[in-house]
């Protein structure tokens, strides 16, 4: 790798794409012949306004939504957005209906039944989150606000690979992990929400895309920054906003179209994803994948050693490979590889030989 960089397997923050990183580094010191650095640029001047703009402009391009959609750059994380739904559009009339297939989902649900407006639609905890729910296991409450989703999950390292059939009630989904990763039919989508430090960018700003006609309805008795409609009114300029974070998104959705959009980012997270899958079925049991394979993450491969001795020595020796954050999350341990798309191909094939040769060693 380039100027002793490692191969980042961390799940977030993440590997950002290297030329994008080169750009702003070339660029940080005197943005656009303004004298200062994107970091000291007021958000009401021209210069920050056009990457403000071109940010969601291309986004908008890439999801392949029209006029009736906005883009909102919000605050506090995903974590926030968890409970912001539900004091936005949930009543005890019309409950947030959750779908916990993980960590993230169970949390955003939380938060809902916090405010007593949640109700659960399907759950996959009884078998430690192995799988997606399927379209039969979802009970959907046909008076619910919204079905809320968390379409790829991290930690336990499963992902959608359909959209719910919702029946007119609006489809609410967390994409942190997996935003902008693939086509999909976004316009199926009523609201989707990202905290970027996964696959788009820096840590410190969360992506929203949803119709503007729902943005419009947050309650007016809600404190200001806690609507919806207040960000949508004020294009996210309410208050000084992340500005060098969504310049960096901004960076990132350019450069995700510069190489060929969403189906070549599909086409190489499939690929990369392939392989280290590979190292994992084709290693006698040795490794032992989290998620059934058909609920299998694009963008983060969990799996198990034979024991948590030879799971730290993995760990320690990836990282002297210049394999960087391949320990698995907290709450489960084992290993959890996250090859989102700026993780070049050769970060997730020379993974896949590390695991080989490490079977080899010590099977």
């Amino acid at each position: 790798m380039e100027a002793n960089r490692v191969y980042n397997f961390n799940p977030g923050p993440a590997t950002l794409p290297l030329s994008v990183l080169k750009e702003a580094q070339a660029e940080f010191l005197n943005f656009g012949d303004s004298g200062m650095s994107i970091l000291e640029i007021s958000h009401r001047a021209k210069p920050y306004a056009a990457v403000h703009a071109q940010a969601k402009a291309d986004i908008k391009e890439l999801m392949g939504l029209g006029d009736d959609y906005e883009v909102l750059f919000c605050q506090g994380g995903a974590s926030q957005q968890f409970a912001m739904i539900p004091l936005n559009f949930a009543s005890k009339d019309h409950p947030g209906s959750y779908v916990l297939s993980g960590s993230f989902a169970s949390k955003a649900y939380k938060e809902a039944e916090l405010l007593g407006v949640g109700e659960i639609a399907a759950s996959s905890k009884d078998r430690d989150f192995k799988h997606i729910p399927i379209q039969e296991e979802l009970k959907i409450n046909p008076n619910a606000a919204y079905v809320h989703l968390c379409y790829n999950n991290t930690i336990y390292g499963t992902e959608y690979h359909y959209i719910p059939e919702t029946n007119g009630v609006p489809l609410f989904a967390d994409m942190s992990s997996d935003m902008l990763s693939r086509p999909l039919d976004f316009k199926k989508f009523d609201f989707i929400y990202a905290g970027v430090q996964k696959n788009l960018g820096p840590a410190g700003v969360v992506l929203v895309v949803a119709k503007k006609e729902l943005l419009a309805k947050s309650p007016k008795t809600l404190p200001t920054m806690f609507r919806y409609s207040t960000f949508l009114e004020k294009d996210s300029l309410y208050n000084t906003p992340p500005a060098f974070c969504i310049y960096m998104v901004g960076k990132v959705a350019a450069w995700i179209k510069a190489e060929g959009g969403l189906e070549e980012m599909a086409k190489r997270n499939k690929k990369k994803a392939a392989v280290v899958y590979d190292a994992i079925d084709n290693s006698d049991g040795f490794y032992k994948g989290h998620a059934d394979k058909d609920s299998r993450s694009f963008m983060n491969v969990t799996f198990r050693l034979p024991s948590e001795e030879l799971e730290a020595k993995f760990v320690k020796e990836a990282l002297a490979q210049g394999l960087s954050g391949v320990k698995g999350h907290r709450s489960v341990g084992g290993m959890r590889a996250s090859i989102y798309n700026a993780m070049p191909y050769e970060g997730a094939e020379k993974l896949a030989q590390f695991m080989d040769n490490f079977r080899k060693e010590n099977a």
